[in-house]
């Protein structure tokens, strides 16, 4: 079983509203025939606590067009990692040296990826901040 077509658009929707408020390294990993708890992670990072903030903020509001709340959130106090917790979808937004150390996509880098269909969209990355990088551009 692979990620839900409702679960792929709420990752989309956020990642997209993750890439107007600049966050990097924006990637989608289908974990549902790992998990039987959520379908989708979602990871994005940032180089500052304030930026990660206003990730969050953003996700959530444009989700919360669709009338979707998340369930769950955390470490929104600290702005290192914040968790969203959708059901369908766990959005993670880090701090960029928190990603590097807890690298989520290497603990689960046997998931397919999902596209993001960011593929117009760019952001810089966090090696070379200045110059600027397709994202998301993974098959399903």
């Amino acid at each position: 079983m692979s990620a839900t077509e409702s679960s792929i658009g709420i990752a989309r929707t956020a990642a997209h509203a993750a890439v107007d408020k600049i966050a990097q390294d924006i990637v989608a990993i289908d974990v549902s025939e790992r998990l039987a708890i959520t379908d989708v992670f979602l990871i994005a990072s940032a180089p500052s606590e304030r930026q990660v903030n206003a990730i969050v903020d953003g996700i959530e509001e444009e989700l919360s067009k669709q009338g979707l709340k998340p369930v769950r959130r955390e470490g929104r106090s600290e702005g290192r990692w914040v968790l969203l917790d959708y059901a369908e979808v766990v959005i993670h937004v880090q701090h960029e040296e928190d990603r590097v150390f807890y690298a989520l996509e290497r603990l689960w880098n046997d998931c397919p990826s999902v596209d993001l269909q960011l593929e117009g969209s760019l952001q810089s990355s966090p090696q070379n901040p200045d110059a600027p990088s397709a994202v998301g551009t993974e098959a399903e």
